[in-house]
């Protein structure tokens, strides 16, 4: 499915014929495209569809932002901003990240402006396509085509306004019926509103409209919905409502995880049975913009994959994460970061001697970050400083499941532009084994503490079977993980070990700050990471997440200056923040 749409190839796809007139002032202008002319047949429609679905990448177009800051990956708002990631390379590079990563972004940082016009730039989308199939006759399409496309839009505007409220929570929800979209967020008492019940009616319709299986790759079904669903009533706290969606997802029979852990992030393997919701992406086929343009930024520095620019480097704190007892092969849940730290390289130069750790870790530690003397998929070990770009500032590991192997090279990724970082690996919004964890922590709410268990040893039994990074015949360390061998003795056992799990599994996958905000333990939790990793990086001695403040970045100024209604803005900014 093609994925960037301008206007000149909408009017080339649909074909209109222009016709002359008696005057030339009755012609309409050469590639003008209007709703009327989209409206008139379905495969106006479709392409209005397709253009909503192009934004889940984050990345609409420059004079929306930045591609960085919308990434539909959440590097910034989801794994620096949770601790899973610093924002590496150097410190006058992208600066505008140090604040989010910090918590002490102010209302007109770029990266809020790219997060916030590409999203609602595909809301705008999605309910130009509800409006078109809604128009089309049904001469020209039958009722189960258009209840499933407008399942789909249904789908991608609840998908967009979600990931809004994930990063700003208090957004106007902007439907295709009205009249001016400058609404607000607050009603007439001044309250913010929720906009979590709109959410759920959206994808509550789109479940009904979906169907089973689509023929398309990447194209919302009746599942994906239902993922999405259970996830939102996570946030609302309604564990039994959740548990149903996931319930339903699971015995669809539509999903499995993959045998081999690191499948789901090799380009060569797209849209397999753990994927729920995968971004498509592309290079090399005569589209553009296609490529991964929100984690360009995201490879080692230097001569190794990539070739740019060294941001989202692993932390410390994440590293030592994976850091398990070597006989029984389980996590330490409370003690990981205060029991010595995965050695690094970091401050020797590539000439310098330098073994790597040889303490038990759980083997997708090295399926997620690059680190000296490991192999980095097929680029050979891991040199260190040298693809690094500021060690001191940066830290001495490397991102690695947006990575493409040396062998996929002009292939998987662009054969020319500045750089080989734009690749056709398709962004996991959602895979399965997120799914399972998410079930589990219902599971765990509702005091099923065996299956949360056995859904838990699910995930840890791939990683045990098919994680394992390889030194030509032998492991590249010292690997174990084992599963939980009893159910989980308690609910407080049983929550830490399920949040433990998401991290580990879903490291660098942009969810961490979220958990943590859904968990309700963000500012516990990062202001540790601040007092701990500010030792090994001077700047993060200045983070600080303030409870009630910190769980939400302010509203973009540029938004709430365009708000403006009878000289007065309709948009109220986010509590703590100055205008």
């Amino acid at each position: 499915m093609k994925r960037k749409i301008s206007l000149v190839s909408v009017a080339l796809l649909l074909g209109f014929a222009i016709s002359c007139s008696d005057s030339f002032l009755n012609t309409r202008p050469y590639g003008a495209v209007t709703q009327q002319l989209l409206n008139a047949n379905e495969s106006g429609a479709s392409t209005l569809l397709i253009a909503a679905y192009s934004n889940l990448d984050g990345f609409s177009g420059w004079d929306n932002g930045n591609p960085w800051g919308g990434a539909g990956s959440n590097w910034t708002w989801g794994s620096v901003a949770g601790g899973d990631a610093y924002k590496g390379s150097e410190a006058n590079d992208q600066p505008d990240v140090t604040p989010i990563e910090l918590h002490l972004t102010v209302p007109n940082n770029p990266y809020l402006e790219g997060k916030w016009r590409n999203y609602y730039d595909g809301i705008q989308r999605a309910n130009k396509a509800i409006l078109a199939y809604s128009a089309l006759d049904a001469a020209v399409i039958t009722d189960t085509r258009r209840n499933t496309a407008l399942g789909e839009a249904k789908f991608l505007r609840a998908f967009y306004h979600l990931d809004l409220y994930k990063v700003f929570q208090n957004v106007p929800y902007i439907t295709e019926d009205l009249a001016d979209v400058r609404i607000g967020n607050t009603n007439a008492a001044g309250e913010y509103i929720d906009i979590l019940p709109s959410i759920v009616a959206d994808l509550e319709d789109a479940v009904a409209k979906l169907p089973a299986t689509q023929s398309d790759p990447g194209r919302a079904k009746k599942t994906t919905a239902q993922a999405y669903l259970g996830y939102v009533k996570l946030w609302q706290k309604d564990y039994a409502g959740a548990k149903a969606q996931f319930d339903a997802v699971v015995n669809s029979g539509l999903y499995s995880l993959n045998a081999n852990y690191h499948d789901n992030f090799n380009p060569a393997f797209r849209n397999t049975a753990e994927g729920i919701l995968e971004v498509q992406q592309s290079v090399n086929d005569g589209t553009t913009d296609n490529g991964n343009n929100g984690d360009v930024l995201n490879f080692p520095y230097g001569g190794g994959p990539g070739g740019c620019c060294g941001f989202h480097q692993p932390s410390q704190n994440l590293v030592n994460a994976f850091k398990v007892d070597a006989t029984t092969g389980l996590p330490d849940w409370d003690n990981f970061d205060s029991t010595g730290d995965v050695t690094s390289d970091e401050g020797l130069a590539g000439s310098d001697p330098f073994t790597p750790y040889a303490g038990t870790v759980d083997p997708r530690l090295d399926w997620t970050v690059g680190r000296r003397g490991i192999p980095y998929l097929d680029w050979g070990k891991h040199p260190g400083v040298a693809w690094t770009r500021a060690q001191n500032y940066g830290g001495p590991y490397s991102p690695k499941k947006n990575v493409y192997y040396l062998s996929q090279e002009n292939t998987f990724t662009a054969a020319s532009g500045w750089t080989k970082g734009y690749n056709s690996n398709n962004t996991k919004l959602m895979r399965y084994a997120d799914l399972l964890l998410l079930l589990a922590e219902c599971e765990v709410e509702l005091n099923n503490l065996a299956t949360a268990t056995s859904l838990v040893n699910q995930v840890r039994n791939r990683a045990k079977n098919g994680s394992k990074v390889m030194d030509g015949a032998v492991p590249a360390a010292n690997y174990k993980v084992e599963p939980y061998p009893a159910t989980f003795a308690n609910q407080t056992d049983a929550r830490k070990a399920v949040q433990y799990e998401r991290r580990i599994e879903l490291g660098m996958e942009g969810h961490r700050f979220f958990d943590l905000v859904r968990w309700g333990i963000a500012a516990q939790v990062k202001n540790a990471y601040f007092a701990s990793e500010g030792l090994k990086r001077g700047y993060l001695k200045n983070g600080s997440f303030v409870a009630g403040k910190s769980e939400r970045s302010p509203i973009p100024q540029g938004a709430i200056n365009a708000s403006s209604k009878d000289s007065k803005a309709t948009l109220k900014q986010n509590p703590g923040y100055a205008n």
